[in-house]
C-alpha cells in the first residue's frame, strides 16, 4: 500500500504542484529581487537606448502569475543579447584573484518532497522487496506474456527447441541467474553448467537446466510482438517509435526511480554508453572511444549517493520535442520543476554547458555549475589580461555577465568552470605537488568555489559509474534490446542497493548481491544446495551389448580423475550417473571415490 501511495504521489505532483501560503510570500519575494536585478541591468542597457522593461510595484507584482515574470525576465534578456558579443568582450576583461566578485543570490531550496528515500525506515526491506519496486510482478507477468508470445511465434516459424510458458517465479530465478553471472564471471555462458573441470559450480544447475536458460534468453520480450510488427510498419514516418519494443518496461522503471527517492539538493547529468553493435538506427559512438558503439543514455543522478533519479534514452535526430540542441533538451528533458521542485543546483560537464541553458535555468530557479569549452557559442571570447602558459599554478581569471560567472583557474592546465551559484574569488585550498630544485614539494593553493564544487559533485554520476560496474550484468547479445533490458536490471540493483543502505546501512555491494541472488532464485545463502549422496552412483559408460567379451572395452573413456591430478591418459569403462563423468574403478586405484571428495 506505502509502494502505491508513493506511485500515486509522485503522478499527481506531475500534474499540479502546490505550495503554502509562506512559500508563496517566498516565490514572490524571490521573483520581486529578479526583477530589480533585471531593472538595474535596463538601466544600465537604457544608457546605450536600448528599451527597457516596465517597473511593476510590489502590490502590482502581487497580481501577476509567475509565467508572466518568467516572460518579463526573457524580455530583458532579449533586449540584452541585442548587444553584440564581440562589442561586450572589447568592454569586459579578466579580473584576477585580488579582485571582489558579488556573490549572487542564494536561490530558495524548495523540493517537492522531502529528500531522501521515501519509504518508512521502520519497516523491515529485504534486498528482493526493494528490487521489485522497480520489476513489479504485474510488469514482469507482462514480460512472462510478451515472452511467451514470442516463443510462440519463433515456434510457427520452425525452431526446434522445447519451449513451455515461463512463469513470474521462473522469470525472477532467472534474472537471479543474469546476476550470479554479474558476481561470479566465467568466460562463457555455457561455463555456469559444465560438471567436468576443477572450475565447476555447481549452483546455476540447481535453479535451472542450460537449455531452459537460453531459451529464455533468446524470447525475453519488453513488448508484444504483434504490436511490434505493426510499429515496424510505421519506419521512416513519424508515427513510428524506436523505443517500443523497450517502452513498457522503461516508463515502469523510470516511474519507480522517481517515486521512491528524491534527490537531495545537488544532482548531475552526464551521458552513459550501453555498448552494443547491433544494427539499429539508435547506434552512436564517441570520439573519446570510437571502438565502443552503443545507445547513449543521459541520466540525473544524486551526487550524494549516485542513485539514478531519471534517465532518457538518445535515439538519434528530432528526439526531444525541443528544437534547441541536443545537450540543452537532454538537461531540460530531466529538470522538471513540478516534480523536483526548485532551487536545485545541477552540475554537468563541458558537452552540454552553455550560456543559454544556465540562464534559461536560473530563470526556472535551478543554480548550474560545469565545465564550458570557450569555443562554444555565447561564451565571451576576450583574452584581455587572462591566463597564459606562463602563469603561476593557483593563479585565477574571472569574468561576470550578469547571473554567470566564468572562471580560469590554472592547475597543470587551464581549467574552465562558470556557473550562476558561486562567487569567482572565494574558495578553498587544494594541495598539488611541485617540484623545485629537483625536489618534490607539496604546496597549497588556492582554488575557486566553482571549481571545487564541481569536482566534488561530478564525483556523484562518477559514483553511479563505479556502483554498475562492480556486478554489472552486461553480457553478449545478439539483440539490442535485450542490451538495454540487462541495463534496465543494473539500474533496478544499483538503485535498490542504494535505498537500502539509506534505510538501514548494514550490507556492502557484495553482500547485498548475494542476498538479491539468494532471494530471486528461491536458494539458501547459508548453504549452497548439494546433490543427493545416492545420485552419485558408477554406472556403464555405453550401453551393454550382446557379446559379453566387448562389454569391457566399448565406451571407454578417459579418466577425468587420473588426467587432472596425475596426469596420465588411462581409460575406463565407467562413469558417474549424477556428474556425468568418466571415473576408474578399480581394486587399485579407485578414482570414483577420490574426486568426490574434493566436491
Amino acid at each position: 500500500m506505502a509502494h502505491e501511495e508513493a506511485l500515486q504521489t509522485t503522478t499527481d505532483s506531475e500534474e499540479e504542484s502546490t505550495f503554502s501560503s509562506e512559500e508563496e510570500k517566498d516565490f514572490d519575494d524571490e521573483l520581486l529581487h529578479f526583477e530589480d536585478h533585471f531593472d538595474a541591468a535596463e538601466k544600465t542597457i537604457s544608457k546605450e537606448k536600448t528599451p527597457s522593461c516596465a517597473h511593476h510595484t510590489r502590490a502590482t507584482h502581487k497580481r501577476l502569475s509567475a509565467f508572466n515574470s518568467v516572460e518579463k525576465l526573457n524580455k530583458c534578456e532579449r533586449d540584452s543579447d541585442q548587444i553584440p558579443a564581440a562589442k561586450r568582450a572589447r568592454t569586459l576583461s579578466w579580473k584576477a584573484e585580488t579582485d571582489v566578485d558579488q556573490v549572487p543570490q542564494t536561490l530558495r531550496f524548495l523540493p517537492a518532497r522531502e529528500p531522501g528515500p521515501q519509504l518508512s525506515a521502520d519497516d523491515s526491506h529485504s534486498p528482493m522487496s526493494l528490487f521489485k519496486l522497480f520489476f513489479t510482478e504485474s510488469a514482469v507477468e507482462n514480460l512472462c506474456h510478451n515472452t511467451n508470445a514470442q516463443a510462440a511465434r519463433a515456434m510457427a516459424k520452425g525452431c526446434k527447441y522445447k519451449w513451455t510458458d515461463v512463469s513470474v517465479d521462473e522469470l525472477y530465478r532467472y534474472i537471479g541467474l543474469i546476476f550470479y553471472m554479474s558476481v561470479v564471471k566465467m568466460s562463457s555462458i555455457a561455463d555456469y553448467w559444465r560438471q567436468d573441470s576443477l572450475f565447476s559450480v555447481p549452483f546455476p544447475a540447481t535453479v535451472m537446466s542450460r537449455d531452459r536458460y537460453r531459451t529464455i534468453s533468446w524470447n525475453v520480450h519488453m513488448s508484444h510482438p504483434d504490436a511490434d510488427e505493426e510499429n515496424d510498419r510505421k519506419r521512416g514516418t513519424d508515427q513510428h517509435d524506436r523505443l517500443f519494443r523497450i517502452k513498457p518496461l522503461m516508463d515502469t522503471v523510470r516511474l519507480a526511480c522517481k517515486a521512491f527517492y528524491h534527490p537531495r539538493r545537488n544532482v548531475a547529468v552526464k551521458e552513459r554508453l550501453v555498448a552494443c553493435r547491433a544494427k539499429t538506427g539508435m547506434r552512436r559512438c564517441t570520439k573519446v572511444k570510437p571502438t565502443k558503439l552503443g545507445f547513449k543514455f543521459f541520466d540525473l543522478s544524486d551526487s550524494s549517493n549516485g542513485y539514478i533519479v531519471d534517465f532518457s534514452i538518445y535515439t538519434g535526430k528530432n528526439c526531444f520535442p525541443a528544437d534547441h540542441g541536443l545537450s540543452y533538451d537532454a538537461v531540460m528533458s530531466l529538470l522538471d520543476h513540478k516534480v523536483l521542485g526548485s532551487g536545485y543546483h545541477v552540475y554537468m560537464d563541458d558537452f552540454y554547458t552553455s550560456p543559454k541553458l544556465f540562464t534559461d535555468l536560473f530563470a526556472l530557479k535551478f543554480g548550474a555549475c560545469g565545465a564550458y569549452r570557450e569555443q562554444r557559442k555565447g561564451f565571451l571570447k576576450t583574452a584581455a589580461n587572462s591566463l597564459s602558459s606562463d602563469s603561476t599554478m593557483g593563479s585565477i581569471r574571472w569574468i561576470r555577465d550578469g547571473p554567470l560567472v566564468c572562471v580560469k583557474w590554472m592547475d597543470t592546465q587551464v581549467v574552465s568552470v562558470c556557473s550562476t551559484i558561486h562567487a569567482a574569488s572565494t574558495g578553498g585550498n587544494v594541495k598539488r605537488n611541485i617540484k623545485a630544485q629537483d625536489t618534490w614539494k607539496t604546496k597549497s593553493v588556492p582554488c575557486p568555489a566553482p571549481v571545487t564544487a564541481y569536482s566534488q559533485h561530478m564525483g556523484g554520476v562518477d559514483l553511479s559509474d563505479q556502483l554498475l560496474q562492480y556486478y554489472a550484468a552486461q553480457h553478449k547479445t545478439m539483440k539490442w534490446y535485450r542490451k538495454v533490458f540487462l541495463h534496465f536490471l543494473d539500474i533496478a540493483a544499483n538503485n535498490a542497493f542504494i535505498l537500502h543502505k539509506e534505510l538501514h546501512g548494514n550490507m556492502t555491494r557484495k553482500e547485498f548481491m548475494e542476498e538479491l541472488i539468494a532471494e530471486l532464485c528461491d536458494m539458501s545463502q547459508k548453504a549452497a544446495p548439494k546433490q543427493s549422496s545416492t545420485e552419485h552412483v558408477p554406472i556403464p559408460g555405453a550401453e551393454l551389448t550382446s557379446d559379453d567379451r566387448r562389454n569391457a572395452t566399448v565406451g571407454r573413456r578417459i579418466c577425468v580423475h587420473c588426467k587432472a591430478v596425475h596426469g596420465k591418459r588411462l581409460q575406463t569403462p565407467w562413469k558417474c550417473q549424477a556428474c556425468d563423468v568418466h571415473l576408474c574403478l578399480q581394486l587399485n586405484r579407485n578414482c570414483f571415490l577420490e574426486w568426490h571428495k574434493s566436491l
